[in-house]
């Protein structure tokens, strides 16, 4: 956490990424919000500008609202440390195994949080794997959950119900991707938990009209996703999903602020990923959640920037 007063904000936006358009929201909001308290606010697009350019800006902190790849995975981070610069959110090693979802589910696991079936393959794994054999060998169930190791916004995730469907699609993203998960689809409500500097600040259901919590689904107001705050949830498990969240956060050694994505079904929590960027968007649901418990837009955009710091 810095201890000098904050007057210059750069705010890191964009990129490129196939969450660009969601961080450029994300980013605008935070500018808007940054400039109701009174911060000198500019701004930063590493699609256009190579982040070296950042060092020569005279900024106090770095409010990252990149998603994605190169914002959200380490990458960005770790020119912000070389640049000894203060900045928002999860540093390198958080961030990036956050982004992995193999590297964090083996963290889950560890830490003793439920997480589905799962296994992964790699582009020469694929091409030598008899899948089939595989999936019965993993006691995997249908419907299975094909996404890639290393993105966010459930982009590159399908849902598929037999093994002529995944293995089409798992063919034809394996390259894209180079790494993917296969993971036991878990039905059941959609329970979204948020952290902000370690402590739980609540949790939200979702109730998609879309087969899945999509990338539409998360940022199209046209997808009509019911999003119910505070999420229908006894007294007791509404209290445990927070506490899972907290320990995943902890676990993973985050900061700021994280949104951890659960299932809840048969009265139990399966965590599915936590995310180190959450989106900041109208849409957002971090924003949502805080504001439900009394942080108006402006003071969560604050208490994440108050935060900052290096070494993180």
């Amino acid at each position: 956490m810095i201890k000098k007063k904050i007057k210059k904000v750069l705010v890191v936006l964009g990129g490129t990424s196939g969450e660009r358009a969601v961080s450029l929201n994300s980013g605008k909001a935070c500018i808007n919000a940054l400039k109701k308290k009174k911060y000198i606010v500019s701004k930063f697009d590493p699609k256009f500008n190579n982040l070296n350019l950042i060092k020569k800006k005279k900024i106090d902190v770095i409010f990252n609202a990149l998603h994605g790849k190169d914002g959200e995975d380490g990458l960005a981070q770790s020119y912000f440390e070389y640049f000894k610069i203060p900045y928002t959110h999860s540093g390198i090693i958080s961030s990036f195994n956050c982004m992995n979802k193999i590297i964090s589910k083996k963290i889950f696991k560890k830490n003793k949080i439920l997480t589905p079936k799962y296994f992964s393959l790699n582009n020469i794994e694929f091409k030598k794997v008899n899948l089939k054999k595989l999936i019965k060998n993993k006691k995997i169930n249908y419907p299975i959950v094909i996404k890639p190791a290393n993105e966010g916004s459930s982009l590159g995730v399908k849902i598929c119900n037999n093994i002529n469907s995944l293995f089409k699609y798992a063919k034809k993203i394996h390259k894209k991707y180079n790494q993917i998960i296969f993971e036991e689809f878990i039905g059941g409500q959609e329970i979204q938990a948020a952290v902000l500097n370690n402590k739980s600040v609540g949790a939200i259901e979702l109730i998609p009209k879309r087969t899945f919590y999509d990338y539409k689904a998360k940022y199209s107001k046209a997808a009509k996703t019911e999003h119910i705050m505070p999420a229908r949830l006894k007294k007791n498990k509404y209290f445990e999903a927070l506490k899972i969240a907290k320990l995943a956060h902890k676990a993973l050694k985050c900061k700021g602020v994280t949104r951890s994505d659960f299932k809840f079904f048969k009265n139990k929590f399966y965590l599915l990923e936590i995310n180190t960027q959450p989106g900041m968007t109208n849409l957002s649901l971090v924003p949502e959640i805080a504001k439900y418990h009394g942080i108006n837009f402006p003071d969560l955009i604050d208490k994440i920037l108050q935060d900052a710091g290096t070494n993180r």
